[in-house]
């Protein structure tokens, strides 16, 4: 259960978040959702995969382990790569919304809120999240930033995954690893973009994905697949160590 509220200057004033990555924190989790907004990022260290939620949706989603409740990634030291997903990085921060009245029409605002009860909220412990003497700390301004890349990431998704839906470029992936000899994953219900399908598009439909942007995206995604790779030699590390 989370107990979100608005974040205020006045009634958060000694709030601090205790940061770094742990599974205390819930970070031993072997996939997690990205945004379109952070595939520049995410595609040089996972290999970028979609799926579908309980309602149909497609989303996209970085793949971080093999087994269950496994995070490749996540080491005693915390985490060992060079970008974390926004989702993992927006700690007990999330978006929220309210209603602005702007010249007699109602507009609704994203507005910070913070789950009161995450296991990272602390009044004596991490980061402040105001400083003492009024305004953002350096913490909450990053915060803020990664929530904005969700939030923008949110109002691509949509559009993006309905143009790749209607060239017909989703398609599901069975993807196997093999991890040394007799030692084999298949990973299953994720989706991937279609090569073959993105190599026979004609000029308007490439024209058509390319001015908003969606064809690099995809292009993105499907150079992060040889991350795979890497992924490998970080779950033969691990073996190695047991």
């Amino acid at each position: 259960m989370t107990r979100a509220v608005p974040l205020d200057n006045i009634a958060h004033k000694d709030l601090r978040v205790r940061v770094g990555h742990s599974a205390e924190f819930g970070d031993n989790i072997n996939n997690v959702p990205i945004f379109p907004t952070e595939f520049i990022y995410a595609h040089r260290e996972y290999p970028i995969l979609f799926r579908r939620d309980a309602a149909g949706h497609l989303q996209a989603v970085a793949l971080l382990g093999l087994d269950k409740d496994e995070n490749l990634f996540l080491t005693d030291n915390g985490w060992n790569g060079r970008y974390v997903p926004a989702v993992l990085q927006r700690g007990p921060f999330m978006i929220g919304f309210r209603n602005n009245d702007a010249d007699g029409e109602v507009v609704r605002e994203p507005v910070i809120h913070i789950d009161l009860d995450h296991s990272r909220v602390s009044e004596t412990e991490g980061e402040p999240v105001f400083l003492r003497h009024g305004g953002n700390s350096p913490y909450l301004e990053r915060a803020n930033r990664v929530l904005q890349l969700i939030y923008k990431g949110t109002a691509v998704a949509g559009p993006m995954f309905a143009a790749l839906e209607e060239a017909q470029l989703i398609e599901p992936m069975e993807l196997e690893i093999q991890i040394s000899e007799g030692v084999r994953y298949k990973v299953p219900g994720f989706l991937t973009i279609s090569q073959d399908r993105l190599a026979k598009l004609d000029g308007g439909q490439l024209e058509r994905l390319h001015k908003p942007g969606y064809l690099h995206l995809a292009m993105l995604a499907l150079t992060s697949l040889g991350n795979v790779n890497w992924l490998i030699e970080l779950k033969n590390r691990k073996r190695a160590a047991v």
